[in-house]
């Protein structure tokens, strides 16, 4: 859900150009949207033609000039980003995806600005293989961080030399020549004017990206940095967008996978007979560990894969959900030291005050309200597949390598799917799609059910931290020793079959690499004894990959909690207490915007009554996104029963600083729907799981946040640091919601909890404890 807001106001540094949004309340957003009715008309099937974007040649819709249409993939040629048509339509072809960011929206700005062209003339084409720069996946919070510089800058190249070539036909010096609306002016009151159109230079196929070309100042930014709407939403308000879930081929026949109930298993038998009379069966596809069903229509291919009798060999190594930590404790680790100053362990054992604390998040799914889709068509000498992939360029090099096809043969075309901040099944999908195309040579489309998507999407892993630390005499930190254990947060295709799920069950190996569980680790906190450690782990009983923060969220949450404890421990504010150890100027404004704008002191000073049944509580938490990346400040307020151990998020206050702001409105639409995922992951979310099957495969078993209960107010505080560069905004606030609500919940009731969720259950264990 996105909050509306309801004002505006200017507030703070003029220099930064700090912003205040406060968002409206979800009851008067309900009042003031109660009348209103959308009916969607959604399209079933489209022509290949309208799936079939232009080829690698052609340089955007209507474009017949050879100038224009000359296309490399180059990125240090301008014609690899930007193509101009007769019409003066402008195409970026980015290697990003649009996940619901507003990233679209926001590269647009970015040529619009420096090419001086209407925003209504600029169409982002993303994720196309054929025609896209390889960018690499749209992860990390990254897209805006590597793709501002290089856009802007081919845009400046373009707009410069088409500045050059106007000079040249109007026998004008370029220094009075102007741009505007995609056209050359001639400066002097003379009305002479040339369109870019028109103005192609020769040398436009070849036109490397300048370097050193100059950009725009922030002081005249007309399109950066302003509100600009969506441009992808009046279609999907319309019902005209076309999702991947929509798209149709001709002669395309549907299947369905039937993968095993538990990570491990493999196929003892499969009983072709029990489907053979079933209506509209073409075929019954079995490779290794991988089963599917084939028929003509989607609902026959529904019926026939409940249908198809299947017996699975369970592992013999599974282990019971309730005994993951335990597990990971036995499990040979890879110890990783990323910090070392002083002695922890000699401080620590010397300090009179000292604490330790074991904080741990579980395996957690992406949730994507819509489950995953793959089309694929695959012919003997060349394949086309349609995915919501997160990454176009390393699928497309691992479904070559799963279908036995030169990459240059095999062309993955990103088409938006229902969303997801993270590695879902989009891939996985894709791929076999592609496997079963293959196969029967003819188009396949493969539509997960809820239960694949809860039960197969990889997932979160789970994570512990172990924490030990002290404070001195003068109530500061005098030792911090962290180790977190985790597998890698991240199996994403890199070019690799076995990383994909129908790669796994025909028995290749995936890719072994180690990354994300050390994010944020190490803090911007300033300890004179500290070590900071990481034990990677095997992969454990899921399959794990990246979700929203990878192992970022689960460190902070142990960082940013126990620090908490520190402050108590100290008897020190918990802001105050944390800008001690800080000298980023950066993230001592973020903390003292969010306590401003939060009011602190006031709230932390009213909690209620202490035997009072409900309790009220506030908690900060603060992170910056791995070096060079945003930094967030946020205060959680809560309500708890201490009697029945539930607890209610009544407000969040952020204070956010991620650069150069591009878009305000896309920003706060990142924040808040970030804060209302993460109020969900750190309130209900955890995947259970027994020695037999997985048991959340579905929103029963696996419950989010509802409507009823959102925050009432989310109230954003945007700090734009137009003198830097912008970072990404997907993920940060992520971090710092678990942290914050925690530290409410001890705020309120003096009872720590120490993993998330924080359920009633949980509550009343700590509370025993």
């Amino acid at each position: 859900m996105s909050l509306r807001h309801a004002s505006a106001y200017s507030r703070g540094c003029g220099r930064c150009g700090w912003r205040k949004t406060v968002v409206t309340s979800r009851r008067r957003f309900l009042k003031l949207g109660g009348g209103l009715a959308v009916s969607f008309a959604l399209p079933l099937s489209l022509s290949w033609p309208a799936l079939n974007v232009e080829a690698a040649g052609e340089a955007g819709a209507g474009s017949s000039d050879a100038r224009a249409s000359a296309k490399s993939q180059d990125a240090a040629q301008v014609s690899a980003w930007l193509a101009i048509d007769k019409r003066g339509n402008v195409t970026l072809y980015a290697g990003k995806v649009e996940l619901g960011t507003g990233v679209q929206t926001a590269l647009a700005q970015l040529v619009a600005e420096e090419l001086d062209v209407p925003i209504e003339s600029v169409t982002v084409s993303m994720g196309d293989t054929s025609v896209a720069v390889d960018q690499g996946p749209t992860i990390g919070s990254l897209s805006m961080r590597v793709s501002t510089l290089p856009v802007r800058r081919a845009a400046a190249t373009a707009r410069a030399h088409i500045v050059v070539e106007a000079s040249k036909v109007m026998g004008v010096p370029v220094n009075q020549l102007l741009t505007r609306d995609a056209h050359v002016y001639e400066s002097a009151d003379s009305g002479r004017t040339m369109a870019y159109s028109d103005l192609i230079p020769e040398e436009w196929a070849t036109l490397p990206v300048d370097e050193t070309v100059v950009m725009k100042e922030p002081r005249a930014f007309a399109v950066i940095g302003k509100p600009v709407p969506r441009l992808e939403l009046p279609a999907k308000v319309a019902g005209a967008h076309t999702y991947l879930q929509n798209v149709r081929l001709p002669g395309m026949v549907h299947a369905r996978v039937i993968h095993p109930p538990l990570n491990g298993a493999t196929l003892a038998t499969v009983d072709r007979k029990s489907v053979a009379d079933m209506p509209g069966l073409i075929d019954v596809v079995v490779k290794q560990n991988f089963v599917a069903v084939v028929c003509e229509q989607e609902y026959q291919a529904v019926s026939a894969s409940r249908a198809l009798t299947v017996e699975w060999t369970l592992p013999k190594n599974a282990i019971d959900g309730t005994a993951v930590y335990d597990a990971m404790r036995a499990e040979q680790g890879f110890d990783a030291e990323l910090r070392k100053n002083g002695d922890a362990d000699a401080s620590f054992e010397q300090s009179s005050k000292r604490l330790s604390a074991t904080y741990r998040t579980p395996y957690l799914t992406h949730g994507s309200i819509g489950p995953s889709c793959g089309v694929a068509d695959v012919k003997p000498d060349f394949a086309i597949v349609w995915s919501a992939t997160q990454g176009s360029f390393p699928l497309r090099d691992a479904i070559a390598v799963l279908i036995g096809m030169s990459k240059d043969k095999v062309r993955v075309v990103w088409t938006e799917g229902a969303g997801c901040y993270g590695h879902n099944g989009a891939d996985d999908a894709s791929a076999e799609a592609a496997l079963l195309s293959q196969a029967l040579g003819r188009p396949v489309r493969v539509q997960w059910m809820r239960n694949d998507e809860h039960g197969w999407d990889p997932k979160c892993p789970a994570a512990e931290a172990q924490i030990k630390g002290s404070v001195s005499a003068d109530g500061k930190v005098e030792s911090w020793s962290y180790t977190m254990s985790t597998p890698t947060h991240i199996s994403r295709p890199m070019g690799s079959a076995g990383n994909l799920l129908p790669g796994r069950l025909m028995g290749l190996p995936p890719k072994p690499i180690r990354i994300g569980g050390d994010h944020c680790a190490r803090t911007l906190y300033h300890f004179p004894n500290e070590r900071v450690a990481v034990r990677w782990l095997p992969d454990g009983p899921l399959r794990p990959s990246a979700m929203r923060g990878l192992g970022a969220v689960a460190n902070t949450f142990a960082n940013e909690s126990f620090l908490d404890e520190l402050a108590s421990l100290a008897g020190r504010d918990p802001i105050e207490f944390r800008i001690t150890h800080l000298s980023d100027e950066r993230a001592i404004a973020v903390l003292q915007e969010v306590k401003a704008a939060s009011n602190w002191n006031v709230r932390r000073a009213h909690v209620g009554k202490a035997d009072a049944s409900v309790r009220e509580g506030v908690g900060v938490a603060f992170a910056e996104l791995e070096p060079g990346g945003a930094y967030v400040a946020s205060v959680c307020c809560v309500e708890v029963d201490v009697h029945s151990g539930e607890t209610r998020v009544t407000c969040v206050f952020v204070a956010h600083d991620c650069g150069l702001i591009v878009n305000p409105d896309g920003l706060r639409n990142q924040i808040q729907g970030c804060v209302i995922q993460t109020l969900s992951r750190s309130l209900k979310e955890e995947v259970r799981f027994n020695r037999k099957e997985m048991l959340s495969l579905d929103w029963a078993s696996y419950p989010i946040l509802r409507f009823s209960e959102l925050p009432s107010e989310v109230t954003i505080s945007l700090v734009n640091r137009v003198d830097r560069s912008p970072v990404g905004a997907g993920e940060p606030t992520a971090l710092t919601i678990a942290p914050a609500v925690g530290n409410a919940i001890f705020h309120a009731t003096g009872v720590r909890l120490r993993k998330t969720p924080f359920t009633a259950e949980e509550f009343k264990a700590a509370q025993k404890a």
